[in-house]
Parts: structure tokens; C-alpha cells; sequence
């Protein structure tokens, strides 16, 4: 359910709406000229009636004709605008739109995968969209028109007025019936559906593994029961919505019918011209077309109006109260007492975690499974909240950065590194349109990864479909640490960097740290193994989200591990000779 109380969201909103006040109230403009010009059908059918059949004035009945052409000319021309009108509309409010979504859906996603709101952002802007490119919202500026078509069938008589507006009263009872009766059942459609794609789109990813766990039954078992439980919730909407187009369908032509059945009773009394009954009729269809164009496309209106009433909530999550540093920071990190809560648990992943990073330094953190590494690690690229706590980048609070501009100081390797669709030169870039191909390869290099990728068929332009594709998991993981290299940033994250690499890949993740050091830079590598944090100065060891040691890599590892050969491995692999414990700040 959408949070009704979203001011800063909401307000977003309006702003961009207000904004293109001025084209719709052109094409309100547009809609009062149109309308008008529609009485010019009910108009020519009373002349042709009453004074060109009963005169057999063939000039008259001409010059009439030529009149009427023209104004329909003018009506078309002015309904054509006013469409386009309602086009640019669209293009302009969701080109502004679209950048605060997307970056809105992709943090709010981050932060919880399975946040339906966040899952619906981008169906939901397009939702708005087809409503502003489609007939429907033409027909919501006809519908102040249709007192204008009543009116003049009361100056015809009385009776026929008062069946038209009894009919259209019956229609728009029968329009927000429609909304009240499937309301729920759209939405309902809506959250289905998108469970089922999100599925499907996994489960296609995984296509390899499936099939060699045998698990391709299953998984089609599992999609088709996500998929059945959408296709009934739309089909239970769709047919509650059917029911009330074909009677809102049926309905209007028995009401054409007895409009023509009371005009032609009033004539036979001699209360009212042919002409008139003929032109009644049609002023009434004019007069109800906009309330069952808006009936037959409700489900339209109701999907667009359920996602503008979401997307403030969505956009709450975005602030516009973001610091941005004037120039370069240094590569420190200050970590004072943070707290991290995840996305639907009570327990904190980490608590009172405090600690301090200098530029030329490495930080090692270390820990059991499940002890608040990755956490640590998504926390400090920006996506995981401080419940409590500050996490600083030189003197600058790092979750006040804008999203890009952090991720251009920071390298981040996660645990299991995903590679886009795109050319292998495209992902260690990171989808940077045009980038220097001499950033690329010396992005490759520091990874030790340039030969390796010159040995693929294209080289840089080898293309990338997904990670199940022609390149191991050791390939992939050095793209990825080319890709965290990339731009020059000045802390370097690494999550188990050294999961799915050889000696060789071992020993170059250890240059890159050298030189990230040497270039004055900052790293933090979250390991299992002790080869990961060979040219780590200090470590963090965590256990249950708390710090249970910190200080020079030899004292913590000589008070946590108890294996005093995998010590004394370690510090023949690069202790950087520390020897006085470093207490957090």
C-alpha cells in the first residue's frame, strides 16, 4: 500500500506536475474549441430536417455542407494539437522524472530486494505515461463538456433532457462503481505480475545451473504457480472490467434507442421537429461518449493513479540535502560506534562498530560467516543506512555523497561480482559512455588482467551476456577487480576478493593493493583467507556484528587464531611491521 504520508515525496510531484500547468490548460483550451465544434454534426442534421428537405433548397443545403466541412476540418486539426499537446506532456514530465525514479528504485532495491514498491518504480512511471499518451485522459477534459450537450437537448424538450441525464447519471454511477469494485483487484494484478517476471527473470539467469542440478522441472513447477497466481488476479480483473464495459456498451445503445423511441413520440404530438429528435440523439451520444470512454479504459486510469500515489513513497527515499565535497578527499575513513540494521530484522548486523583507515594503509577485516563482513562492506560503498553512528570520507559524511559521485571515489569488489550485458572494455568502465581506452587498459593492468582479456577471441571487445558465459569464475573476478580499479579511486573494498583465484591471481590482487597503497590510496578487504590479507598493516575481527579485536595484523591474529603456523605464514607475506596496537577511535 502506498504511504499516504509522503510530503517530501509528494511534493516532488507536484512541482513537476505545475510545471506543465501551461500545456494543460493549452490543451484544456484545445478541448473547449473541440467540444463546441461537436455540436456542428447535431446542428447541420436539425437544418438539413427542418429547412432543406421541407424548401428542397439544394444551395442551402451546399453552402451547409461546405460549412460543415470546414469546421470539421478545424475540429480534427484542433484535436490533433491537443493530443500532441498531451504528448509532449508526457515526454517532458517523465524525461524529469525518470532520473529521480531510477536512481530512487535502484537505492530503495538495494536496500531491500524484496520491497515491492521499489520493484514497481519503473512499471509504475511508464503506468502514468500510457495514461497521459492515450484517448482516456482526452476524454477526462471532454467530461466538463457534456452539461453543454444536456443543456441543449433540454432546449429541444424537456423529456429528452431528462432521459439523457438520467442515463448519464446511470453511467457514472456505474464508472465509480468500477473503480470502487476493482481497485484492489488491479493492484492485486499488479504485485503478481511483477512477482512472477522478477521469478522468471532469475530463473532464465540460471538457466546452467538449473539444468545441472537437475532442477529444471522444478523450477518450471515453481514459475508456473507464480505465473498462474498472476494470470487469475488479471483475469479476475479483467473480467470484472469487462462486465462493466459491455454493460456500460449495452446500456448506451438501448439508451440511443430510447432516445430515438421518446423523440419520435414527442414528434407525433407535434412538441418537437424530426429535425430536433435526430439532432437530440446525437447530442446525447456526444454527451455520454467521453463517461464510457473512460469506463472501457479504466483500468488504465486506475494502474496510473495507484502508481502516482506510490511513487512518493519511492521518492522518499531520495534526498535532496546532499553534501558534496569541493574538491578531492583524502583516502580516510573514520567509522565511530555505526550501528546497521538489515531490511526486516530487529537484530543489529552491526553494532557500535568503530574504527580508522589513513591514506597508504590497509584495513583487514575478519570474521566467521555471517558475522557482518558484507555488511561492513555494502555500508561503507553507501547502500546499507547507518541506524546509528557516523561513517566519514576525510572530513565529509560518506552517506551524504550522491550516488555517483561516491561511486567515482570508491572500487568495490563484492563477493560475487556480476558482469552486464556489454563488451568487456564496457564493464570495467562501468557503462561509462565513451570512455579513454587508455583508462581501460590501465585499469586492466593494475588487475594483471590485460593479458588475459587480449586472449579472448575479441579482446576488449569480447561481449558479456551474463556470468554463465565462455569466462571462468577467476576471469570474471579480475575484470571485477579492474572494473573497482577503474577511474583512479581512493578506497578500494574488496569482499573475499581471492574466492575464485589461482596463485597467480593471488599474487596480482596483492600487487594491486601494493600499488593502491603506494599511490596514497586506501583498502579494506573483508577474507576467509589469510592470503587476502597479506598486505593488510591492520585488522578487524568481528564476531555477531561487534568488534572482538583490532590492532597490528600480527597481535590480533596472534590473540583470535589459533593455528600459530597460519600466523606465522601470514607474517612472512608481507607484514608491513607494526608493532603498536591500534585502538579504535
Amino acid at each position: 500500500m502506498p504511504d499516504r504520508r509522503s510530503p517530501l515525496g509528494k511534493k516532488r510531484l507536484n512541482d513537476e506536475s505545475k510545471r506543465e500547468w501551461g500545456l494543460f490548460l493549452s490543451v484544456g483550451l484545445f478541448s473547449a474549441f473541440v467540444n463546441i465544434l461537436m455540436m456542428t454534426g447535431p446542428m447541420f442534421m436539425l437544418q438539413v430536417y427542418d429547412r432543406v428537405l421541407a424548401s428542397r433548397a439544394e444551395e442551402t443545403l451546399a453552402s451547409l455542407f461546405l460549412l460543415v466541412v470546414f469546421l470539421f476540418t478545424v475540429m480534427g486539426l484542433l484535436d490533433f494539437v491537443r493530443s500532441r499537446l498531451m504528448s509532449r506532456v508526457a515526454k517532458r514530465l517523465m524525461g524529469r522524472l525518470e532520473e529521480r525514479v531510477f536512481a530512487a528504485v535502484l537505492r530503495r532495491n538495494a536496500l531491500n530486494p524484496e520491497d515491492l514498491v521499489s520493484s514497481l518504480g519503473l512499471s509504475d512511471l511508464d503506468a502514468v505515461q500510457k495514461l497521459l499518451n492515450s484517448r482516456v485522459v482526452l476524454a477526462l477534459f471532454d467530461m466538463p463538456w457534456s452539461p453543454l450537450f444536456f443543456l441543449a437537448i433540454f432546449i429541444f424538450h424537456p423529456l429528452l433532457g431528462l432521459l439523457a441525464l438520467g442515463g448519464g447519471a446511470v453511467l457514472i454511477a456505474v464508472t465509480l462503481l468500477n473503480r470502487v469494485a476493482t481497485r484492489s483487484l488491479s493492484r492485486e494484478a499488479a504485485q503478481a505480475q511483477t512477482v512472477s517476471g522478477r521469478l522468471g527473470d532469475y530463473l532464465r539467469d540460471e538457466a546452467e545451473l538449473l539444468q545441472a542440478l537437475g532442477m529444471q522441472g522444478a523450477a518450471f513447477n515453481r514459475w508456473r504457480e507464480s505465473r498462474g497466481t498472476a494470470l487469475r488476479a488479471e483475469a479476475r480483473a479483467a473480467d470484472r472490467t469487462t462486465g462493466f464495459t459491455t454493460f456500460t456498451r449495452s446500456f448506451r445503445q438501448l439508451l440511443q434507442s430510447a432516445m430515438l423511441a421518446l423523440g419520435a413520440w414527442v414528434v407525433l404530438r407535434g412538441e418537437m421537429s424530426a429535425g430536433a429528435m435526430i439532432a437530440g440523439s446525437i447530442l446525447m451520444g456526444r454527451a455520454l461518449s467521453p463517461i464510457e470512454t473512460v469506463i472501457g479504459g479504466w483500468s488504465v486510469i486506475a494502474r496510473a493513479r495507484d502508481g502516482w500515489l506510490r511513487l512518493p513513497d519511492l521518492l522518499d527515499s531520495q534526498t535532496d540535502e546532499i553534501h558534496i565535497t569541493p574538491s578531492r578527499p583524502a583516502a580516510r575513513v573514520i567509522a565511530k560506534n555505526i550501528t546497521v540494521v538489515l531490511p526486516g530484522t530487529r537484530r543489529p548486523a552491526l553494532r557500535a562498530l568503530s574504527f580508522r583507515l589513513e591514506p597508504g594503509q590497509a584495513l583487514g577485516v575478519i570474521g566467521p560467516s555471517g558475522c557482518g563482513k558484507t555488511t561492513l562492506a555494502r555500508a561503507l560503498c553507501g547502500v546499507r543506512p547507518l541506524a546509528d553512528g557516523s561513517l566519514r570520507l576525510d572530513q565529509s559524511d560518506l552517506h551524504r555523497f550522491p550516488s555517483d559521485t561516491l561511486g567515482q571515489l570508491l572500487g568495490y569488489l563484492p563477493q560475487n561480482v556480476t558482469l552486464f550485458q556489454g563488451t568487456i572494455a564496457e564493464n570495467i568502465a562501468r557503462m561509462k559512455a565513451n570512455p579513454s581506452p587508455e583508462s581501460v587498459i590501465e585499469a586492466a593492468k593494475r588487475a594483471d588482467a590485460h593479458d588475459m582479456i587480449l586472449d579472448l577471441p575479441d579482446g576488449y571487445d569480447t561481449r558479456i551476456h551474463s556470468t554463465s558465459g565462455p569466462l571462468s569464475g577467476g576471469q570474471i573476478q579480475r575484470i571485477g577487480l579492474a572494473r573497482a580499479l577503474f577511474g583512479d579511486p581512493l578506497l578500494l573494498i574488496l569482499d573475499e576478493p581471492n574466492a575464485n583465484l589461482d596463485a597467480d591471481g593471488n599474487a596480482a590482487l596483492n600487487r594491486a593493493i601494493r600499488e593502491m597503497k603506494d599511490r596514497r590510496g586506501a583498502v579494506i578487504v573483508m577474507a576467509h583467507r589469510p592470503a587476502a590479507i597479506s598486505e593488510c598493516e591492520t585488522l578487524l575481527m568481528l564476531e555477531n556484528g561487534q568488534c572482538r579485536a583490532y590492532g597490528p595484523r600480527q597481535e590480533v591474529l596472534a590473540k583470535t587464531v589459533r593455528n600459530a603456523k597460519d600466523i606465522s605464514h601470514i607474517g612472512k607475506t608481507g607484514m608491513s611491521g607494526a608493532t603498536q596496537r591500534k585502538e579504535a577511535p
